[in-house]
């Protein structure tokens, strides 16, 4: 039995093993539809003057940084380091950055650096993210109306067909901010200066 187990598999059940992430990510997933729907290639132009062409090492793609900072923001993901990780283990985010299996996903402090030593003397990530929003908006994505609710869990005599409508500001801006104060507190549990 285990000499079976040792034996190469026959060219059917290697054909049945090969998977692709094409898929993996099923198709109503919600970043198949911003995939299909958006149009991040305007990143690169965007970005192209904080890039020097000819000095260092190959700088990570634009795009996969600004997409994977869109993951984050999408998804709620508070850290850099942890956005990583969910980067190295979720396939649909693999899919959706255009990251292999094998590939490597790139370090929390290259995304961190980038963002903060790159692109923090301008306006470039607010820029981006309006540009991506405004074509959510002509894809029919989002309305710009969104619904929020308190899930504390409080007994209470309340009226479910009567609720507060308020306008709420959140910017990219404030996520962004998010990210630095993660970076500072990973920086401080590991005894590393700010």
């Amino acid at each position: 039995m285990v000499a079976d187990m040792l034996k190469d598999p026959s060219p059917q059940q290697h054909e049945l093993e090969m998977v692709t992430l094409e898929e993996l990510v099923p198709s109503n997933h919600l970043l198949r539809q911003i995939e299909a729907a958006l149009d991040f290639s305007f990143i690169r132009e965007r970005v192209r003057h904080l890039y020097c062409a000819d000095n260092g090492r190959p700088a990570l793609d634009p795009v996969l940084l600004f997409k994977a900072l869109f993951i984050g923001y999408l998804f709620g993901i508070r850290s850099e380091r942890q956005l990583m990780r969910e980067i190295q283990v979720n396939v649909a985010y693999r899919w959706f950055l255009g990251l292999r299996l094998t590939d490597k996903v790139p370090d929390a402090s290259t995304i961190s650096q980038n963002r903060r030593r790159r692109f923090s003397d301008s306006t470039i990530h607010q820029e981006i993210f309006d540009t991506i929003v405004e074509q959510a908006i002509a894809q029919g994505l989002v309305g710009g109306e969104v619904l929020y609710t308190d899930s504390t869990h409080l007994k209470a005599n309340a009226n479910k067909h009567r609720f507060e409508r308020q306008e709420v500001e959140t910017t990219a801006r404030d996520y962004l901010d998010a990210l630095d104060v993660a970076v500072e507190e990973d920086r401080a549990q590991h005894g590393k200066k700010p």
